[in-house]
């Protein structure tokens, strides 16, 4: 038992070391632990996103590295999503390297500003070969210039630049492989247009896809299935499938397009027919290729509609 002065001490020292800032602290503390249990009463914290909301606010992180967080809020809402740019800050994908452009979003980005050409030897009946250089511009995969020769120079090379580019307005960028016919005449030429030349690596010619495609293109439809006499019916023959590959022949990469822009023809506005395009009697020789391979484009026929 503690006599009343040794209370009276006590109270006194109480006193003294509780200051009013101590009282209004467990003031708060206990304001705080009081909305505390009621707020736990209840699921805490805000209504839970849905998991498809979640990937879809990744994907679009993934698929726009350099978007901002208000960006990506403004698309969700014009889905009808409305979250919080909290919310979507706390499910961004993080990137481990600095941000860089992929190599097919690049090359899309100077598509109309790029060119490429290669040569493709071509033999003829008598054994001679021939040489065919095309021209091709990326933008709509379309062979701007081609001519075919014997003997390949650079001078040659240059003039075949020059023809395809008559103005002085020619792309930005020319892409070849590093060939020595691309030598000091045709560096001037192309240089003199305002063009920029870029070679591909040694041995790569996966670095040229576009005009590599359309080589390959060239030999499986049309040139295996013909014996080119000489010159002048390599001319004929190219230039008949390159009229048929710029008008009528679709492309993947212009989604399913055609070079020139072909409309779309539906099967109620007439009757559809087979026309054959680049293949005849006089290119196929005794070369009878299968149907499939003919190079024909099915049309309309108005003239008898049903």
């Amino acid at each position: 038992m503690r006599t009343r002065s040794e209370c009276r001490r006590c109270d006194h020292n109480a006193l003294v070391f509780v200051q009013p800032r101590t009282v209004i602290v467990w003031q708060q503390q206990r304001f705080d632990d009081r909305w505390r249990r009621l707020s736990q009463q209840g699921r805490p914290g805000r209504p839970a996103i849905a998991q498809e909301i979640r990937g879809l606010i990744q994907e679009m992180w993934r698929a726009n590295p350099t978007w901002g967080s208000p960006r990506i809020v403004g698309e969700l809402w014009k889905l009808g999503i409305h979250v919080a740019k909290s919310t979507v800050e706390k499910y961004q994908v993080r990137p481990k390297k600095p941000l860089s452009p992929t190599w097919k979003t690049f090359l899309n980005n100077h598509m109309q500003d790029l060119v490429a050409l290669d040569f493709f030897p071509v033999p003829t009946v008598t054994f001679r070969v021939l040489f065919v250089l095309v021209i091709l511009a990326h933008e709509r995969r379309r062979v701007v210039h081609f001519n075919v020769t014997e003997h390949p120079t650079a001078v040659w090379t240059a003039q075949q630049v020059g023809e395809a580019f008559p103005w002085d307005e020619g792309p930005r960028y020319l892409l070849h492989d590093r060939d020595r016919i691309y030598g000091a005449a045709f560096r001037q030429r192309v240089q003199h247009i305002g063009m920029e030349a870029g070679r591909i690596a040694p041995q790569s010619p996966w670095q040229n896809p576009s005009v590599e495609r359309l080589i390959g293109s060239i030999r499986r439809e049309c040139l295996d299935h013909v014996l080119v006499l000489h010159e002048q019916h390599l001319q004929h023959i190219l230039t008949r499938y390159l009229a048929y590959d710029h008008r009528w022949r679709t492309h993947l990469s212009l989604a399913m397009d055609c070079p020139e822009p072909r409309p779309v023809l539906s099967a109620d506005r007439g009757r559809l027919v087979v026309v054959p395009e680049f293949a005849d009697s006089t290119t196929m020789m005794s070369v009878k290729p299968p149907k499939e391979r003919v190079g024909r484009t099915a049309r309309l026929d108005r003239k008898h509609p049903g």
